[in-house]
């Protein structure tokens, strides 16, 4: 029979090697751990990276649609007039003369507004999404101010179904369209920036642009 203390001493051994290969996994473990938080640090630095590029890329995508309507800044739409393309020949044969019409206008209306073709660069009808819908036609000024005089007289046309408005980008339009359901007392465009004016006493009603809506 093995005396009490060679039992102690085996006993001892064993939970030795047991402290000893708890210890390992604890080590193990704590590398891991170490790793892991390795990991948790490196994606939050790749998502502080990716907020930064989203702004950048939100700044870039701001400039272009800039870009996209100034490109459009002389330009008006005039939709519900009834015109017909002149034909090829038609056009060949003529004398070339700046701001001359490439369409013939069919019908006309009672409020009648003016324009000098010599402050036309140039104009030509959009696609028409069906055969018997009216083209839209744009009109490119040689400069602003003949836009906004343009613009002006469009105020006659009420009623008329013939409509002149500034050729804004499709974020624009779609921004102008969506402000139109807004509670507000106006909306509005000029210089094809989008204006809305809020509800509210005339001391306090506020003009706002529009930027960007949801």
């Amino acid at each position: 029979m093995r005396s009490r203390k060679t039992q102690a001493s085996e006993d001892l051994d064993d939970i030795k090697k047991s402290l000893d290969f708890l210890s390992e996994e604890v080590t193990a473990i704590r590398l891991h751990q170490n790793n892991i938080l390795d990991l948790v640090k490196e994606v939050k630095s790749l998502r502080l990276l990716n907020k930064e590029k989203d702004k950048r890329i939100a700044v870039l995508e701001n400039q272009v649609a800039d870009l996209e309507q100034f490109s459009k800044i002389n330009d008006v739409i005039i939709t519900g007039l009834r015109v017909k393309p002149c034909s090829y020949a038609n056009t060949v044969a003529a004398p070339s003369t700046v701001g001359e019409p490439s369409v013939e206008v069919l019908d006309s209306t009672e409020k009648q507004v003016v324009c000098d073709c010599d402050t036309v660069e140039a104009w030509h009808p959009l696609p028409r999404r069906g055969k018997e819908d009216k083209p839209a036609i744009i009109m490119r000024f040689i400069k602003r101010k003949y836009k906004f005089a343009l613009l002006k007289q469009g105020r006659l046309l009420k009623g008329s179904h013939v409509f002149i408005n500034e050729h804004l980008t499709k974020k624009n339009a779609d921004i102008a369209r969506k402000a139109r359901f807004l509670r507000k007392q106006a909306t509005w465009t000029t210089d094809c920036k989008v204006f809305v004016k809020l509800n509210g006493a005339p001391e306090e009603a506020k003009i706002l642009v529009v930027r960007d809506i949801a």
